[in-house]
């Protein structure tokens, strides 16, 4: 990794202007594995200039040289996919198999989606003599997470050079390896310079300094709900455009003619996946009151068997949360839920049995479980679940909406009649009927608290363009 300690600026790596670094941490282990350069509001400002300097030009190429551009970076990440996928592996405890088929193949599929997209998007359109242009909306600050990495950086990036935008990218410094070998794989593409830049540093210094920077004309956020309105607060001053997929607090609401065992032991797993560290991973299970002890046996008899492991032992299903500070956020939400009364059916506080070293999650279940518990009402962001009874269909919609969150909700039923009537009521960004195939195409964001604009195909690139009504532009 020799680009560590530097940053991806105007086509080419330099060194930073400051010289503070930071270790990065193989949660597995708790031991540093690599170290890099943090960035400074200097820096941001010199790359900042280089996007905004390529911009004009960036922003008059054709379609059919976007296309092209953004085919040879599919080649290029294609070449780099393992190199990918085992980064994300060890920077942030994602199962060796979790890490090559799903983190590093989300970057495939968005970027291949995209260009599907970019092929039959229209740009311009005449109604009546007025045209109507979509323009890239200039220079994009992109702030990303930990959790699904590559995921939520080509879901900006690729959209981005769809556009014609030009961009700095700043990844979580908790998860940044990919990151930077993903800046490799942009210049391997003969991504022309200034056009993607790329600064690692903490929020506070960085994604403040991008979120407020004057020559940024968009910020896309994705991350906390709490740090979504800082990033916006940041923004406001210079009335920028600004792109939120933050946090949730999914209901999965079972109905009582659905396939239980079945609906029960999906549910589970969707939670438990990826360590609970998704933005809209179902951690609200509402159960019919009448089947609350058998979902909950059913619930039992699925997390007590799956594997915790380190990110690369064989067989492990859970690798460690990414964090200490997550993992001690964790702990306190699972002795929250013991405190309040809720029945802990599996799990519960500290590491799984052998694994002392490592920021090792139990896979947790909670039963009986009430709105107001804060289990109920908190993103814990790990591998947690809580089940609630209900009585009828019209108080578990209402209650399922009772959250400051709108990013997903999941319906399970014997009846898609019946199930697309529950999904019509839910406040959310997205709903999910008998755990469907995950779909690049569908819009991905969320209503209230979880954010503002989508992800995704086109509706992800309409986010990066400006409208231009051209008054007069035809003739009668």
């Amino acid at each position: 990794m020799s680009h560590a300690l530097q940053f991806y600026i105007d086509g080419q790596w330099v060194q930073p202007m400051g010289n503070k670094t930071l270790e990065v941490i193989d949660p597995s282990t708790e031991e540093a594995f690599a170290t890099i350069a943090l960035g400074t509001e200097a820096d941001v400002d010199k790359a900042v200039a280089a996007a905004r300097a390529a911009f004009p030009a960036f922003a008059a190429t054709s379609k059919a040289e976007r296309l092209a551009l953004m085919r040879r970076l599919l080649e290029a990440y294609k070449a780099r996919y393992a190199d990918i996928a085992d980064a994300l592996s060890q920077e942030m405890g994602a199962p060796k198999d979790l890490a090559h088929r799903a983190q590093a193949g989300m970057g495939t599929a968005h970027l291949a989606k995209m260009i599907e997209t970019l092929e039959s998007f229209e740009f311009e359109e005449l109604r009546g003599t007025t045209l109507i242009a979509k323009e890239p909306i200039g220079v994009v600050g992109m702030i990303t997470p930990w959790n699904w990495p590559l995921n939520q950086i080509m879901c900006k990036v690729a959209p981005a050079l769809a556009a014609g935008c030009t961009m700095v990218l700043k990844p979580s410094e908790i998860a940044p390896m990919n990151a930077i070998i993903f800046a490799e794989v942009m210049h391997e593409a003969g991504v022309p310079k200034g056009v993607f830049n790329l600064v690692n540093g903490d929020g506070p210094t960085v994604g403040e300094a991008i979120s407020r920077h004057p020559q940024v004309d968009m910020v896309s956020f994705t991350g906390s709900t709490r740090a979504g309105i800082l990033v916006a607060k940041a923004a406001a001053d210079t009335v920028k455009r600004v792109h939120q997929e933050l946090g949730g607090k999914s209901a999965n609401i079972i109905l009582d003619d659905a396939d239980l065992s079945h609906a029960v032991k999906l549910g589970v797993e969707s939670v438990m996946r990826n360590s609970g560290q998704s933005c809209n991973a179902p951690t609200r299970m509402f159960v019919p009151a009448e089947l609350h002890d058998k979902a909950v046996a059913i619930a039992k008899a699925t997390a007590e068997p799956l594997k915790v492991g380190a990110a690369s032992a064989e067989g492990t299903w859970l690798g460690p949360v990414v964090s200490e500070t997550q993992y001690n956020k964790i702990q306190a939400l699972i002795e929250a839920g013991i405190k309040d009364g809720a029945d802990l059916v599996t799990g519960g506080p500290g590491r799984p049995e052998g694994l002392n070293r490592g920021y090792f999650v139990r896979p947790t279940v909670f039963a009986n479980v009430t709105d107001d518990m804060t289990i109920a009402r908190e993103e814990i962001f790990g591998p947690v679940l809580s089940i609630l009874p209900y009585r009828t269909e019209e108080e578990v919609v209402t209650r399922a909406n009772d959250t400051p969150y709108g990013l997903a909700s999941y319906v399970q039923s014997g009846s898609l009649e019946r199930a697309r009537k529950v999904a019509a009521q839910m406040r959310s960004g997205n709903v999910y009927i008998n755990y469907p195939a995950w779909d690049a195409g569908a819009p991905f964001g969320g209503y209230k608290q979880s954010g503002n604009g989508r992800e995704y195909a086109d509706f992800g690139l309409e986010e990066f363009l400006e409208i231009k009504g051209t008054v007069g532009y035809a003739t009668a």
